[in-house]
Order: structure tokens, then C-alpha cells, then sequence
């Protein structure tokens, strides 16, 4: 049976328990989740010793299944106060997966100023006290510790920001190609932080592997599955040729592309930061327009973007990202945004929580609007030094916008409002407002209906059907989350018949199980039902369910949209 693996930092002690009962049919978000709403008081600080910081392997991670290499990370969020989960690719999900853990649980705070770091492996879990690789970046941990320990070394870590304990700073996770994948959203990395974590490594050599109940039934629905995320215009032509950034020019057409911290929907710059000039770019300087952020995706949205002399500057370069710094920021320099990007990978930082930061320290005068170059500055000499600018602008768009006395910060539940205005796409207001992590467009991504007709059509401008729409994705989400599944799954599986019952097959194959489609969505309304109950207790209402004023009262053009939904329509999504 799967193990979990629990660290208390107060003692400096380790074990291994046997996984309970009610846990052994969950994985990823559903098991992050239930844990840090079993174990963790929800009024505790987020940073001191009750908070607990969670790893989970999704139900199919380490299975030859495709794009089923996610990891979960969950706690009480120094950010928004209540619950979060947030997945990665990397190579830690498998790694975990064939190791048998089922999930990793650090608890407590450590005594005294040390810090540490985790080493896991087939013999169990060890403290260590680590003073070496303090104070640097991600990409140098990286690299010392695959010199250390080999390059199959797995890598869970973080940079300054984490050391920090800034509420933007994520936790990064090695890839196959030796570089990031962020678990980012919700000051996860402050968490690590505060426990005095530094790095986890992770040794796999001797895993016991990962045991089929039926391999042949497991063989066939896999085939299946894989063929759907291959046939599927989006995920198996737009995101391998383009990237997530093949949206800017459709939001731009859509007219919901935030631009200038939400003022126009619309970019005059936006062919200069597309997904097609992004692709043309990597192609001309020999860097890589495919990349899988985990071993096993075959839609491979991921990339290798070099700089001017052809040399690496950064990968897994997002539209969210792209977007962030680019139309919302006015910055129309693709390689000013590349190099941003790389910086925050290194230190650690959400690059969607900092980059819209940086969109109210623009509307603040901080800085001039499309400021490329003082971006960067403003990264490695005020965030990356821990200067009095540095924290503020680390510590996300609301700290930012009170800091300064600025009335247009776009958060919900004081988490950055990603990459889609919610007045020209409506559906994904609705998912920003009731989200149980704060505003994320993965908890419930209605672009795929709003704006490109995957699983049907819901007009964007319109508020008929959105609830509905955004309720049913965000409790499909939540059970994907928990497979250990990418996001970008939902697209075959909403349009493709076979895609799902796939899907649902190979968890049967693998556990000797029969669930139906009833028992996914089930287990989908039970995470999200969970998660709202500890923020509750946590003292957010529903009342924090709620966009800022401004996008009530300041229409957004090309359509002159506003935000026109009553609080009763938002409130009605929980009734399920």
C-alpha cells in the first residue's frame, strides 16, 4: 500500500504511516485538500506552526499514462487566507508516484535561525541541515545538487523569494530538461519558507514501481485517451505549434485582453508578443518551439525560448506571463518579457502575481508603463536584495495597490486576476469570484466554451449560462486536479466521446476499481464543497466571492462591457 510520508520540523522528526482508509481513493488536489482541511486549523497564521504544507502525487502519476505527471502542493495560502492547491508538471510527481508515497506532510516550525533540507528516497525520508545553497537562486540549486547527487536527481525548491517568505513566492519543481515548473499561485513558497525548507530531494534509484490491477484493460483505454489528446485541434495541433500563448491575438480579437492594468481590452502591441511571433522567434534562434514539462506529455505546450545570441534565457514561457507583463503592462519587448520571466523563475516568484503587480506599480508611478528594462532592475536589485520596494512589489498586487493608495488592483480574495477580462468573458468572472483558491482561470477554465467553442458555445458578453458553466468546469477541474492530469485535458474530453470514459478507465486499470462517471463528478463537488468549508472557517464570506468595484463601474472596450452580475446570481453557483 502507498505510504505517506509526515515531517515534523519542531522536532526534527520523520515517519511513515500507512495511508487511512477514507484517504486511499484520492490523489493530488482531492488529498491535498482533504488533508489541510482534516489537520489544519483554518484561522491559524498561514506562516507559523500550524499551517501544514502538503505534497500529493495524483491517482495515474507514474503510470505510463499521457500527461499524467502532476504534482499537488496544498495549504492555508499567506495570500488569500484560505485553502490552496496548485499543481505542477517537473519530474517530482512520477518520482514520488513510483516510490509509493502517497503523500508528503510537513508540519511545524523549527527551533532556532537553521535551515534545512528533505532527501527522500526508497529507504524513507531524512533531515538535513543545509547552509551551502541559502540565499540562491533556483537555477543554481538545481545545478548544485545534480553535480551532487546526478542529474536524475529529483528537485522540489526555493529561491529568495521563499527565503523571504513573500506571499508571491512559489515552490519550483525540476523538470526532465533540468530547469523550473513553478508551483505557483498563493504564496505556497513562503510556506516552504517558513518551515526553514530550503530544498527536497528526491532519489527514485530502487522504487518499488508503480502496480497495475489489469495492464492490459490499462494498455487499451491509455490508447484511446492518447489518440483524443492528439485529434483535438487545441491540444493536439494550437498548443504544440504555439504554446498557451496562441491566446494573446484570440483575447485580442475577443476584446479580453487586459490592457494597462485593465483598462482596454485590447493591445496595439499584441502581433509583437504573440504566439506566432514567440514560435517564428524560438525557430530562428535553434531554440525548442515543443517541450513537455513532464516526461510522458504528448501535447507538449511547453518551450525553449533563446535569446539574441541563440543562447537559453527561459522555458515554460505562458501566455498568462506573456500577458501579465506584455498588454497589461504595455511592454511590447518579447525578450524583455523572456528575460523577466527567467528571474522569476530563479528567484521564485508567481510570474502572474508579480506581473500584475508590476501593472499597479505602473498605474502607482513606480515605474513607466511598458518599462521592460526596469522591470528586470526592479527584479534582481529591489525583490531579489529584499529591499523595501522589493517586498512590496513580492508580495502581490494587493500589497502593492494599498501600499500605494491605488483603487484599480484586480484581485479576488487578494490573489491577481489572470490574464481574461471578466467583463468581456464573462464565464471566467464567474470562476475568479467563487473559486475557492482566489482568482485562477485553471480552477474553472470557461475560455475553452467562451471564446473557443470547445464543449459547445456560451456567448462571452452575456450572462445566460455562465454560472452554469463555470460550476460544471470548476467541479470537472477539481477532479482532473486529483488524477494528476494536466488541465488541458478538459479539451478533447469535452468535445471527443471516448476521451472521458478513457480516462475513467485507465483509474479503473490501475486500481481494480468501477468507478462511473457519477463517482468523478461526485468526487469533484466533494473537494470544491471542502474547500469552501474551510475558508468559511476561515472567516472569508461570500462577500469575498466578489470582483473589485471598478469592473462594475468602468466599461472595458471594444463592447463597452461591464460587470453586471447581482450577488445573488454569484452566490447561486454553490447551490449543487
Amino acid at each position: 500500500m502507498d505510504k505517506i510520508l509526515r515531517v515534523n520540523m519542531t522536532d526534527l522528526t520523520t515517519r511513515v504511516e500507512e495511508t487511512p482508509a477514507e484517504w486511499a481513493g484520492l490523489g493530488g488536489r482531492a488529498l491535498t485538500s482533504t488533508i489541510v482541511a482534516k489537520e489544519v486549523p483554518p484561522a491559524c497564521h498561514a506562516l507559523g506552526p500550524n499551517n501544514k504544507l502538503v505534497f500529493a502525487p495524483g491517482l495515474l502519476s507514474g503510470t505510463a499514462a499521457s500527461n499524467s505527471g502532476r504534482l499537488s502542493a496544498g495549504a492555508k495560502s499567506p495570500l488569500t487566507g484560505g485553502i490552496k492547491e496548485s499543481n505542477v508538471g517537473g519530474t517530482a510527481a512520477q518520482m514520488f508516484a513510483r516510490l509509493g508515497i502517497k503523500a508528503l506532510i510537513v508540519e511545524g516550525v523549527p527551533p532556532g535561525e537553521g535551515w534545512y533540507a528533505l532527501k527522500v528516497g526508497k529507504d524513507g525520508l531524512t533531515i538535513e541541515e543545509e547552509r551551502g545553497l541559502l540565499g540562491l537562486g533556483n537555477f543554481a540549486v538545481i545545478d548544485a545538487l545534480q553535480a551532487l547527487l546526478g542529474k536524475k536527481t529529483g528537485v522540489i525548491a526555493i529561491g529568495p523569494a521563499g527565503e523571504m517568505k513573500l506571499t508571491s513566492a512559489n515552490i519550483s519543481v525540476k523538470d526532465p530538461s533540468g530547469k523550473i515548473r513553478s508551483h505557483g499561485r498563493g504564496g505556497l513558497g513562503a510556506v516552504m519558507g517558513s518551515k526553514r525548507i530550503k530544498f527536497i530531494a528526491i532519489d527514485d534509484e530502487g522504487a518499488p514501481g508503480i502496480q497495475i490491477a489489469d495492464p492490459e484493460a490499462f494498455k487499451a483505454a491509455s490508447r484511446v485517451f492518447t489518440k483524443a489528446l492528439m485529434d483535438h485541434p487545441v491540444s493536439g495541433q494550437g498548443l504544440p505549434t504555439y504554446g498557451t500563448n496562441v491566446l494573446v491575438n484570440i483575447l485580442h480579437e475577443a476584446g479580453g485582453l487586459p490592457t494597462r492594468n485593465f483598462t482596454h481590452g485590447q493591445f496595439d502591441g499584441h502581433e509583437q508578443i504573440c504566439g506566432e511571433t514567440m514560435h517564428d522567434t524560438i525557430v530562428a534562434r535553434g531554440g525548442k518551439p515543443r517541450h513537455g514539462c513532464h516526461a510522458g506529455c504528448v501535447i507538449q505546450c511547453s518551450q525553449v525560448y533563446h535569446d539574441k545570441e541563440g543562447q537559453y534565457l527561459t522555458s515554460g514561457f505562458e501566455y498568462e506571463t506573456i500577458w501579465g507583463l506584455g498588454a497589461n503592462c504595455l511592454i511590447k519587448e518579447l525578450d524583455d518579457i523572456a528575460l523577466a520571466d527567467s528571474v522569476m523563475d530563479d528567484l521564485g516568484l508567481d510570474s502572474i502575481e508579480t506581473a500584475v503587480a508590476f501593472g499597479v506599480a505602473m498605474e502607482a508611478g513606480i515605474l513607466p508603463w511598458g518599462d521592460g528594462k526596469e522591470v528586470v532592475r526592479i527584479l534582481r536589485e529591489e525583490v531579489g536584495k529584499g529591499t523595501a520596494l522589493g517586498r512590496v512589489i513580492g508580495s502581490g498586487a494587493g500589497a502593492v495597490g494599498r501600499t500605494y493608495g491605488v483603487t484599480r488592483v484586480p484581485v479576488v480574495k487578494n490573489q491577481a486576476i489572470p490574464a481574461y477580462d471578466p467583463r468581456s468573458v464573462k464565464g471566467i468572472g464567474i470562476t475568479y469570484c467563487t473559486s475557492p483558491m482566489g482568482a485562477d482561470h485553471t480552477a474553472g477554465y470557461t475560455i475553452a466554451t467562451n471564446i473557443l467553442n470547445v464543449g459547445g458555445q456560451v456567448d462571452p458578453l452575456k450572462k445566460e449560462g455562465q454560472v452554469e458553466l463555470s460550476r460544471n468546469l470548476q467541479i470537472a477541474t477539481a477532479a482532473v486536479d486529483s488524477t494528476g492530469m494536466c488541465i488541458f485535458i478538459a479539451f478533447p474530453a469535452l468535445d471527443i466521446p471516448e476521451c472521458l470514459p478513457a480516462l475513467i478507465g485507465m483509474i479503473n486499470a490501475r486500481f481494480g476499481a468501477k468507478l462511473s462517471g457519477d463517482d468523478v463528478t461526485g468526487l469533484g463537488k466533494s473537494v470544491l464543497k471542502l474547500e469552501r468549508a474551510f475558508n468559511l472557517a476561515a472567516g472569508l464570506t461570500s462577500a469575498d466571492d466578489r470582483l473589485p468595484e471598478f469592473f462594475n463601474s468602468e466599461p472595458v472596450a471594444p463592447h463597452q462591457a461591464v460587470w453586471d452580475f447581482t450577488n445573488e446570481e454569484i452566490d447561486a453557483f454553490w447551490d449543487f
